[in-house]
Parts: C-alpha cells; sequence; structure tokens
C-alpha cells in the first residue's frame, strides 16, 4: 500500500465514520445541556416556590390569613399545573429538534456514501 492509498482510507474513514459520531456526539450533548437547564429551571422554580409557601404558612396569625393561605394553595396548584405542562413542551419541543438534527446529519451522510458510491 502507498501513502497515497493509506491517506486515501484514511480521509474516507473520517469522512463516512468519524466526522458523522463527532456530529452525533455534538447533538447529544447539546441535547443533554438544553435538556439538564430545562431541569435546572423547573428545579429552582420550584424552590421558589416551596419557599415561598413556607414562609406564608409561618405567617398565619388567624383564621382569615389562613383562609387566604388556603386559596393561595389552590391557585398554586393551577400555576404550579401551567408550569409543568409549559416544562412538557419544551421537552416536546427540544425532542423535535434533536430528531430533525438527527435525521439531517443521517441525509447529510447518506448523501456523501451516494456520492462516493457513483464515483466508484
Amino acid at each position: 500500500m502507498s501513502n497515497e492509498t493509506i491517506q486515501q482510507f484514511s480521509d474516507q474513514a473520517s469522512k463516512f465514520f468519524v466526522d458523522p459520531a463527532r456530529a452525533y456526539a455534538g447533538l447529544g450533548l447539546d441535547y443533554f445541556e438544553k435538556l439538564v437547564n430545562i431541569q435546572f429551571e423547573a428545579a429552582k422554580a420550584n424552590t421558589e416556590t416551596a419557599l415561598k409557601q413556607a414562609r406564608a404558612a409561618l405567617d398565619i396569625k388567624d383564621q382569615k390569613d389562613f383562609q387566604s393561605y388556603v386559596e393561595g394553595q389552590r391557585k398554586l396548584a393551577e400555576e404550579i399545573g401551567q408550569r409543568a405542562k409549559g416544562e412538557a413542551e419544551k421537552v416536546v419541543a427540544l425532542n423535535q429538534e434533536l430528531a430533525q438534527n438527527a435525521q439531517k446529519l443521517a441525509q447529510d451522510s447518506a448523501r456523501e456514501f451516494g456520492k462516493v458510491a457513483q464515483s466508484k
């Protein structure tokens, strides 16, 4: 084998295996980072809400405060439901983005394989 043949094989291996693997790994890493950020945002919001509610419970001094607190709990449940829905929508959108990007990478790789197959 000549150096030129080895270099050509190395270039093709990189083009068809290493580069796509790197691209998929990058997609996976980007996805993971965005997913973790969504989870951190949710955890932070839930923690802030829990602390706020604990402080509100400590401020109960009479029946009127208690009724106000209970009413606030009902509103809070609605708010948490809406927040969870929004977080789920973010994750669905993130999954769709990952699927689209992975599909594009697969199509690009298939196109490259096709070009090489036609040139042989």
